[in-house]
C-alpha cells in the first residue's frame, strides 16, 4: 500500500510541477542578484540574502527562507488536499476500500506519501539552490585564495563548510517536519469533502488564520501553539551557539499537530460512509 501510494505520487505531473516551481523562485532570485549585485542590506529583505553575494554556500538557507512563507505551504496544501478527496472525486475510493485494505492503513500510506513529497520538496530546493548559489557567487573570498571558504554565522562567528552542511541538513529535517504537520491537517480536511480544491483551500485558510493571529496581542496566550509561529525557528540553527530551545519547542508543536490532525482524520474517515 505504501509503495503504491509513493509510485502514484511520483507519477503525477502536478507533483513535479510543484517541485519545479519551488526550485524556480530561488533560481530567479540568484540570477537577479548575480546580474545586479544589489543584495538587500543586513536586516532587510529575506533572511541571508545580504550574505549570499559574497558566499554562495549560504544560498540554500536564503532559498528556504524564500519559499517557506507562501510557496511551500501552497504546494503542500495542493498535494495533501488531494490525498483522500481526490480518490472520492474520481470515484475510486469506494472500490479501493472494497479490497481488504484497512482505513487506518490507507490513511497512514497517504500521510507517508505526503511526507515523501515534503521531504523531497525541501531537498530539491536545498540542492538546486546550492548548485545555483555556488555557480553564481562562488565559495567566498577565502576559497578563492586557497582557504576553506569560511561562512559567517548570524552571530558573526565563522562556520566551516562542514558546519554549514550539518546545520543545513538539520534545517531540511525541521522544515520537512513543519510541512508534514501542515500535510496532516490537509489529510484531515481531505477526509471531510470529496473536493480536492475545497480541502486545499481549507489548509490555506488554516495557514492564513494562524499567520493573522500571530502578531495580535489578544492572541498572545495561543501564539506559542500556532504552527506558523515556529516555521522560522530553523534560522537559529545558523547562530553560534545554536539556540536549540526554539528549535525543540517548534518541533514539539509540529509533532502535536501531526498527532492531533491524523487522529481527527482517522476518527472521521473510520466512520465515513464512502458507498454513497
Amino acid at each position: 500500500m505504501i509503495g503504491v501510494e509513493l509510485r502514484l505520487m511520483l507519477r503525477r505531473r502536478r507533483v513535479w510541477l510543484c517541485w519545479a516551481l519551488l526550485c524556480a523562485l530561488p533560481t530567479l532570485v540568484a540570477i537577479l542578484l548575480a546580474a545586479t549585485r544589489l543584495a538587500p542590506p543586513p536586516g532587510r529583505g529575506g533572511a541571508f540574502l545580504s550574505a549570499v553575494v559574497s558566499n554562495g554556500q549560504i544560498f540554500p538557507a536564503a532559498a528556504l527562507a524564500l519559499v517557506i512563507p507562501i510557496f511551500l505551504p501552497i504546494t503542500v496544501a495542493i498535494v495533501a488536499g488531494d490525498t483522500v478527496a481526490g480518490e472520492a472525486a474520481a470515484g475510486t475510493l469506494r472500490y479501493l476500500l472494497v479490497r481488504p485494505v484497512g482505513r487506518a492503513r490507507l490513511l497512514i500510506a497517504k500521510l507517508l506519501s505526503v511526507a515523501a513529497f515534503v521531504l523531497l520538496a525541501v531537498l530539491f530546493v536545498t540542492l538546486v539552490s546550492y548548485v545555483v548559489g555556488v555557480a553564481a557567487f562562488g565559495f567566498g573570498p577565502e576559497a578563492s585564495l586557497g582557504g576553506a571558504g569560511a561562512i559567517p554565522s548570524l552571530s558573526g562567528v565563522e562556520l566551516t563548510p562542514a558546519d554549514v552542511i550539518a546545520r543545513t541538513a538539520t534545517t531540511v529535517g525541521y522544515l520537512a517536519l513543519c510541512m508534514l504537520a501542515l500535510g496532516a491537517v490537509g489529510l484531515f480536511f481531505s477526509t471531510l469533502t470529496d473536493s480536492p480544491l475545497a480541502a486545499s483551500l481549507g489548509v490555506l485558510a488554516f495557514v492564513v488564520a494562524s499567520a493573522a493571529l500571530q502578531p495580535l496581542d489578544a492572541a498572545a496566550a495561543i501564539e506559542p501553539y500556532l504552527p506558523t509561529s515556529h516555521w522560522l525557528a530553523w534560522i537559529d540553527l545558523y547562530r553560534d551557539p545554536i539556540l536549540w530551545t526554539n528549535v525543540r519547542e517548534g518541533a514539539l508543536v509540529q509533532l502535536g499537530y501531526i498527532v492531533i490532525a491524523f487522529g481527527a482524520a482517522w476518527a472521521n474517515f473510520g466512520t465515513k460512509d464512502v458507498t454513497t
